[in-house]
């Protein structure tokens, strides 16, 4: 009988120093931090390793503080759309399917632990209020193509200032569209074929773009070189026009000199070029001939 007395009392020791272990020491990794509650009062441990409680005086709670991911409108372990969170209308009066990731992080444990009782069910009720809101103020061709980085940005900010304003201890890291598509297949297909013209749309202003690249620098070759033809040109003309100012300069001087002669001389030369094949025969006043222009002996 004293065996099994000693037995039961072993083990009831041994249970209560378990107990005592166990409520005594707890340890902290890298990617979470402990709120330590002492009669009501807490305090924040972050320092990773192994740490020291009082049992039934303190109370620990440890909270994850690394950067996570919240899904909206789908269900992150299935991937099955959730209809009441992605089902949305738009400026344009269209229902859509819109589905988001919330990427957040504890950044005051203290205020997540107490702030509120559920804070990740409020920051996604907060964020579902904030989507519906940007999404509500953009057409649905804005929200399927173009209009997408500019949703999200809003959203983010939107939700950044309304987290921060209700001070639960979370930061809002960045908000993504995950997927967005009509609720029906025709509207799928439709915005579809948009979606590919405007891609279509998209080359052939690039392949103009590049035609463009292209051809300029060969037509201001092109200009460069008619520019320095026609400089070419004009110089040579110049040039011509100065020789043959030189010319008439020189013939005008011997004009003044002797100005019948050269008159008769012109007149000559002038019926030679106009009449080439004509002989020309110049009689003198006392009725003889003295030349005979052009004179057949140089000719033949």
């Amino acid at each position: 009988m004293s065996i099994v007395r000693k037995s039961i009392w072993l083990f009831v020791a041994g249970v209560v120093f378990l107990v005592i272990v166990t409520g005594t020491v707890y340890t902290l990794d890298t990617q979470h931090a402990a709120v330590v509650t002492t009669f009501g009062v807490p305090t924040v441990i972050a320092d990773p390793g192994i740490k020291f409680k009082i049992p039934l005086v303190q109370r620990v709670q440890k909270i994850d503080t690394t950067v996570r991911e919240l899904a909206i409108g789908y269900n992150a372990t299935t991937g099955q759309s959730i209809n009441e969170e992605s089902v949305m209308i738009t400026s344009d009066f269209n229902f859509i399917n819109v589905d988001f990731i919330i990427i957040y992080q504890v950044s005051d444990p203290l205020k997540y632990a107490f702030a509120a009782e559920y804070p990740i069910t409020m920051m996604k009720n907060i964020a579902q209020n904030c989507i519906r809101s940007v999404i509500a103020s953009y057409p649905i061709d804005a929200v399927l193509t173009v209009g997408k980085s500019e949703i999200q940005t809003n959203i983010r900010d939107m939700l950044y200032e309304k987290i921060n304003s209700h001070d639960i201890g979370l930061l809002i890291r960045n908000v993504t569209i995950m997927d967005a598509e009509p609720p029906t297949e025709e509207i799928k297909v439709a915005f579809k074929g948009v979606e590919d013209a405007r891609q279509n749309m998209d080359e052939f202003i690039n392949k103009a773009n590049e035609y463009v690249n292209a051809i300029i620098p060969e037509a201001r070759a092109n200009v460069d070189r008619t520019i320095r033809e026609a400089e070419s040109s004009r110089a040579a003309r110049i040039a011509e026009a100065n020789v043959e100012v030189s010319k008439f300069n020189a013939m005008y001087e011997e004009y003044t000199k002797f100005p019948e002669m050269t008159k008769k001389r012109m007149f000559y030369e002038a019926m030679e070029l106009i009449m080439p094949h004509m002989k020309v025969v110049i009689v003198g006043d006392d009725g003889e001939t003295q030349t005979i222009l052009p004179l057949d002996s140089f000719m033949n």
